[in-house]
């Protein structure tokens, strides 16, 4: 918008505007309300402080250890190392899988967009629709998680593992072949709660995995 026209727009002259643009006056409050007002504007955005680039840390001792969700003998716990960023493009999480036992069986799931998991300790089975693939510590995984799929630990001791799940159903139209037409539209073909949803911003609200 040029001077000329904002200044039809608060009544206030072009001369001044300009001074105005280039420091060389300081504006009443009341000025910068009228101009406020024409970019629908809160007074306040002339005084919030400068943005600052994204930066969170997630210290150890205050993130939440929550169990699978919907099991009365989880088979794993999670805790969520991305609470505190808002609006997240990845949910990053730590986990830990128990060592198998009688009676338990993975629960598979699946969710739109992909995962990432790194194996830090112990073995795991990883089941990917009808494949299993054995991976240790050291070894990582990347795979397509509109895919049913399902963690289970292998060895007598916990396995530990930094998993990682990107939500983005239109980057998957890259690979996903014919499954990502039916998310191109923002629909998804009736799959269940992953076992990494989207985390709440408030560490009181972690996510849950299933």
């Amino acid at each position: 918008m040029g001077l000329v026209e904002l200044g039809r727009h608060t009544g206030l002259s072009a001369s001044f505007l300009s001074q105005l643009e280039t420091g060389r006056v300081v504006p009443t409050l009341r000025n910068l309300a009228r101009i406020a007002m024409v970019f629908s504007k809160d007074l306040s955005y002339f005084f919030d402080p400068e943005p600052q680039t994204l930066f969170r840390v997630h210290r150890r001792d205050e993130r939440v250890r929550l169990p699978q969700t919907g099991a009365d003998d989880p088979a794993y716990f999670f805790e969520s190392l991305g609470y505190l960023v808002p609006d997240r493009q990845l949910d990053p999480y730590f986990a830990e899988f128990l060592p198998e036992k009688e009676g338990r069986s993975p629960r598979a799931h699946q969710h739109v967009g992909c995962e990432f998991l790194y194996v830090l300790s112990g073995t795991l089975a990883v089941r990917h629709g009808e494949t299993v693939h054995h991976v240790e510590a050291g070894d990582a995984v990347y795979f397509d998680a509109n895919t049913t799929h399902s963690y289970m630990c292998t060895g007598k001791t916990a396995a530990t593992a930094v998993i990682v799940t990107l939500q983005h159903p239109l980057l998957m139209q890259l690979g996903s072949g014919a499954r990502a037409a039916n998310g191109a539209n923002g629909k998804v073909r009736g799959l269940p709660g992953s076992m990494l949803p989207q985390a709440a911003a408030a560490k009181k609200a972690s996510p849950q995995m299933h």
